[in-house]
This record gives structure tokens, C-alpha cells and sequence, in this order.
């Protein structure tokens, strides 16, 4: 997988992913963080390996993403997690998953299918945020919703008509946040797996947060209420 971008690449070296090979620009090559062997390489060779022009001129050449075992993140001390139901968005992924592992959750949970998986452009999205984040697929994630359960999870949807404020939700514990996807919201099975359904207040005339904003602002609430709060940092 070639992955770029200047947090991706610097993530993946320090995470626990190979890196086989680094290109960079000039400019770009000068980063300390890098290793010792690094080919400079035009801008447009860059493009050209990576297949984007997002790439701040450096791009790297790294083992493949190994996803975690979702069951194995249900047996964490009072685990924070985040499953997505059908986010397709590369960008909406990634976003939340940089927010996710900010906020100190324990991981991401993602349905098998209609969901984006982690790319190259996930990790760009995510600014590196995925080599640090355990991320999991699940065949079905109603189903996995109710093993959660069975675990002494509770699992709080994201929906806009939910009768629980955000700010009532008592976050201490296991917890699953669960979001839906891009315009639909939950899928009814998944809703109804819930324990509850959280609603955000919508002051102005947009009827909607985008689910990455959304993500960001449950996962900072769960966070305060669970008594996490660390030191504000924007990058």
C-alpha cells in the first residue's frame, strides 16, 4: 500500500506497519523523522505513485493495514468504540477515526459491507490517526451490537429525532457510539439495537451535522463524561 501525505507517512514510521520504500521532494525530504534512506524524487513522480496530487510531497510504500479483532475490542476495561453503519465516505472515515483516537477510543468498528475500508486516502483523511487506532470489520453489525451488549456494552446511536440529549447520556463505562451513514443516518435493525438513540441540537437552519462532526462532538461529550478531558491540541 503506498500512503501520502506528511502525518500518514510520519505515523506509519512510527507505528507498527513495514515501510519498504520513502520518496520525497527536496523540500519534503528534510523532515527529521525520516529515515536514513530516502529517493528525491520530482513532484510528479510522486503523483504518479501515489495517485494523488494530495500527496505534500512525500509518499511511501507500507505493508498492508491489518484490521483488529472486533471481539477481542468488547473484552477492554470500559472500552470507548465507534461503529459506523455504512460510511462510505473515504474522507468522513478518516475524519473520524483522526477524532476517534484524539478522544481516546478504543477503536473503530466497520460493517463487511457498503462501508469504506482503510486506504491510502483513508490514512491521508485520518493524518495518520488509523496507525495508532485499532480498526475492526464485522459481517454484521446489528449482530455485533448485540454481542456488545452481551458484554456489558452499552450502545447509544447517533440520530436526529433521538428522545435522549447528548449531554444526558451517562457515558461511564463500556460504550459503543453508532453512526449512520451519509444522508440515511441508522438502518432500522441497527437503531433498534441500540439502547438508546442520542440526538445533537440543531440551532440553525442546516437540518444536520455531517456524521464526522457528529462523531467529533459525541466522542468529546462521552470523553468529558467518562472524566478523559486532555489538553487541546489543533493540527
Amino acid at each position: 500500500m503506498i500512503i501520502y501525505g506528511r502525518n500518514p507517512v510520519h505515523e506509519a514510521i512510527r507505528g507498527t506497519r513495514t515501510v519498504t520504500s520513502v520518496w520525497a521532494m527536496k523540500n519534503a525530504a528534510r523532515e527529521p523523522w525520516l529515515p536514513a534512506r530516502v529517493e528525491i524524487v520530482p513532484a510528479d513522480r510522486i503523483e504518479q505513485l501515489c495517485g494523488s496530487d494530495a500527496h505534500q510531497g512525500i509518499c511511501a510504500d507500507v505493508s498492508e493495514f491489518e484490521y483488529a479483532d472486533a471481539k477481542a475490542l468488547l473484552s477492554g476495561d470500559e472500552p470507548l468504540l465507534v461503529a459506523l453503519d455504512e460510511v462510505t465516505d473515504p474522507q468522513n472515515l478518516g475524519a473520524i477515526c483522526r477524532s476517534a483516537e484524539c478522544a481516546g477510543a478504543t477503536g473503530v468498528v466497520l460493517p463487511e459491507r457498503r462501508s469504506a475500508g482503510v486506504t491510502p486516502a483513508v490514512c491521508k483523511a485520518s493524518a495518520g490517526a488509523v496507525e495508532h487506532l485499532p480498526v475492526a470489520i464485522v459481517r454484521n453489525l446489528a449482530d455485533w451490537l448485540g454481542e456488545a451488549k452481551q458484554a456489558g456494552l452499552w450502545t447509544y446511536g447517533a440520530d436526529a429525532g433521538g428522545p435522549l440529549a447528548y449531554d444526558e447520556v451517562d457515558w461511564a463505562g463500556g460504550v459503543v457510539l453508532v453512526l449512520g451513514s451519509e444522508g440515511r443516518g441508522l438502518r432500522p435493525r441497527v437503531a433498534a439495537a441500540c439502547d438508546a438513540l442520542v440526538s445533537l441540537p440543531i440551532r440553525g437552519r442546516i437540518e444536520s451535522l455531517s456524521v464526522s462532526a457528529a462523531a467529533a462532538v459525541l466522542l468529546y461529550a462521552a470523553n468529558s463524561g467518562r472524566g478523559q478531558a486532555g489538553n487541546p491540541q489543533i493540527a
